[in-house]
């Protein structure tokens, strides 16, 4: 896989394990601080330590555990479904994105939905950040799938829909 141009170094790189449930609120707050982008589409935070609970109970998240620090680095949320599985809420601290620990992340979702029988791995992105966010996923083997509306209880700022991609996992 290819490192990017500023690449973690080894020695400094996170260690990725499952999330705990005494995970939950630094996962939140991680994803609130990711997820600041989306601003332009949406109002509030991304999600609460209630949605993480939830979200905990349905799946799985992988946490980068920092190791200068007491925070969390990254996170992403896994949620199979017989043989595919859904990516979501990758989540890379600010300070860190650009650094790899995105594509790391995406790695370790890939190879715990291949242990868990997954053969596909489903994601999707917000039509208004399409422009960054395809080619990120593209160059990490995802292929544009469809689109998808949001749900009627979304309440969105711009006209917004999902942008749905696939990758196979064999």
């Amino acid at each position: 896989m290819h490192a990017g141009s500023n690449p973690i170094s080894v020695a400094q790189a996170p260690r990725v394990r499952i999330a705990l449930e005494s995970d939950a609120k630094a996962v939140a707050k991680l994803i609130n601080a990711a997820f600041i982008v989306e601003k332009v589409a949406f109002d509030g935070d991304r999600v609460d330590l209630v949605g993480v609970t939830v979200l905990m109970n349905k799946g799985t998240f992988l946490v980068a555990e920092a190791e200068a620090s007491a925070e969390l680095a990254g996170c992403v949320y896994l949620e199979p479904h017989g043989d595919r599985c859904y990516l979501g809420l990758l989540s890379v601290a600010p300070a860190l994105q650009g650094k790899g620990l995105g594509r790391r992340l995406a790695a370790a979702a890939e190879e715990f939905a291949r242990d868990a029988g997954c053969r596909s791995m489903d994601l999707r992105i917000i039509s208004p950040r399409r422009e960054s966010l395809l080619p990120v996923y593209t160059r990490l083997g995802y292929l544009e799938a469809g689109t998808k509306a949001l749900s009627a209880d979304v309440p969105a700022k711009v006209p917004c829909h999902y942008v749905l991609m696939t990758k196979p996992l064999d």
